[in-house]
């Protein structure tokens, strides 16, 4: 790595920490009570540059590397301490990407700006009712009327679904079932006919989870991404940086248990003994160690080829997408494990609404099925590597 991209890291880095805990760590409980955040937050991420991060300079962005990002996705998780303000706040991460790629310049010009200044919420809408992981037997559909796309379907576990003012809904637009039917349509949330639901959750509780429904929803037509068939493509290539960014956060929150499990330790006496004196308690303490350094080194690692690949062109490169869904599975094992040994050593504590270690324990889950299921990532993994 050279000085420069080093001293820019830094920078960041140290920009996200603060960002993180004044804005973020003081409220979290507070916000997790409400069941969601104020939407100020999004502008205030916004003057910090970070909700920009990644995107053209054209559209309102800093364009920005795997290994310029990914450290500063790391830090927001360490120091934010909630996946639920993170999934919400940066939505538009996933919600945003195949209007970037896809869109018309029009459409670009009207929906990612604002976007990127906060003044407007991106979401994604890819999962339905029953459908779980197989996204190629969806059932929403979107029939052309003329100069509009007339959409009907449920869409589920939409992340910021109940305040986004744009939806990026995976359709279908062909007859029958499979891949190729599928198309990609970017819906205004403002549209006639939709309708949401508030889900409730184990975890992410500050962010607004919802069921949308779609009942002869009017979509003008310039607002199709790509050519219809081509968006299941589109949805397999933006699970990619999904992925990858699960993987950051989840090393972030292990960390951040790690963090709060050795200050315990220093501070609790029992037995006229520091905690961390004991061998066992120590013991722990490494193991969760170990398992960050190990998910660290990784990231690093696929960062650097990402933006190598991505440098030669060859971005979803088969070899590449298997590095990030083993990945994605090691990061949050470390994060499961982490949580778990930091419950255990904070004993009763552990297991108090307020602390860091309770709210990450109950947020594992989400982060080992989001942007697939371990299951699937193995899978995925195999076929990319070539053993059928």
């Amino acid at each position: 790595m050279n000085a420069e991209l080093q001293a820019d890291r830094a920078s960041l880095v140290d920009t996200v920490r603060r960002f993180a805990e004044s804005e973020i760590a003081p409220n979290v409980q507070a916000w997790d009570d409400a069941g969601e955040f104020p939407r100020a937050l999004y502008a205030r991420a916004a003057g910090l540059g970070l909700l920009g991060l990644g995107y053209p300079e054209e559209w309102g962005g800093t364009p920005a590397s795997y290994s310029l990002k990914l450290p500063a996705w790391v830090a927001l998780a360490r120091h934010g301490k909630s996946g639920g303000v993170l999934a919400s706040l940066f939505s538009h991460n996933i919600g945003l990407p195949p209007v970037v790629l896809h869109a018309s310049d029009a459409v670009r010009r009207e929906v990612v700006p604002p976007v990127l200044r906060g003044e407007k919420i991106a979401a994604l809408a890819i999962t339905e009712p029953g459908g779980g992981s197989d996204v190629a037997a969806l059932r929403t559909t979107a029939q052309r009327d003329g100069g509009h796309y007339v959409v009907n379907g449920e869409k589920t576990f939409i992340t910021s679904g109940m305040r986004a003012d744009w939806i990026t809904v995976a359709v279908r637009t062909g007859e029958g079932r499979g891949a190729g039917g599928v198309s990609m349509l970017l819906v205004p949330g403002d549209a006639p006919g939709i309708s949401r639901t508030r889900l409730s959750k184990m975890g992410w509780l500050c962010s607004d989870t919802a069921t949308l429904h779609f009942d002869d929803v009017r979509v003008p037509a310039r607002y199709l991404l790509g050519e219809e068939g081509t968006g299941f493509r589109m949805i397999m290539g933006n699970f990619n940086g999904e992925r990858i960014g699960l993987a950051a956060g989840a090393l972030g929150f292990a960390q951040a248990c790690l963090d709060e499990a050795l200050a315990w330790a220093r501070d609790r006496k029992t037995f006229g003994h520091a905690l961390i004196e004991h061998q066992a308690v120590r013991h722990k303490l490494v193991d969760m160690q170990m398992r960050i350094a190990s998910t660290e080194a990784w990231i690093e690692a696929v960062s650097a080829e990402g933006d190598a690949l991505e440098a030669a062109g060859r971005f979803n490169a088969p070899e590449w997408v298997a590095q990030i869904c083993m990945l994605k599975n090691h990061a949050t094992q470390t994060m499961q494990f982490c949580a778990d040994q930091a419950v255990q050593i904070l004993g009763g504590m552990g297991f108090m609404r307020g602390t860091v270690s309770e709210r990450i324990y109950r947020e594992v889950k989400v982060m080992m099925i989001g942007g697939g299921a371990e299951e699937i990532m193995k899978e995925l993994a195999a076929k990319q590597l070539g053993w059928p």
